[in-house]
């Protein structure tokens, strides 16, 4: 399991236990956590499951794959450290991970 922080921009915090092999999309949307919209079901087309890495853990997380970066980029509130929830998988070196979400998927 790792266990993960998701923020909203007002500062609530969810703290999931997540289940390696699962999305972080998925573990949010399964748990009902708010602003994590993934209007597309996780196939990279629509970015409104984005999230902000917390920098100490971005390395951890990995950068976007070119198609990942084009989602994105269509967002004017992307910043350094933004991801897709759909496209970072669940490790166990994710534990204790803490990602914000963006004012625009409330």
């Amino acid at each position: 399991m790792a266990n993960i922080t998701f923020i909203e921009p007002d500062g609530r915090e969810h703290v999931l236990d997540l289940e390696p092999g699962l999305t972080i999309m998925e573990g949010a949307r399964n748990a009902g956590v708010r602003g994590i919209l993934a209007d597309c079901g996780g196939s990279c087309a629509c970015g409104t499951c984005r999230i902000y890495i917390d920098g100490k853990w971005r390395d951890t997380v990995g950068a976007a794959n070119e198609e990942e970066a084009a989602t994105i980029e269509a967002y004017e509130d992307a910043a350094q450290g933004t991801r897709l929830s759909c496209q970072v998988k669940v490790t166990a070196e994710l534990d204790g991970l803490i990602v914000r979400m963006p004012e625009k998927q409330f």
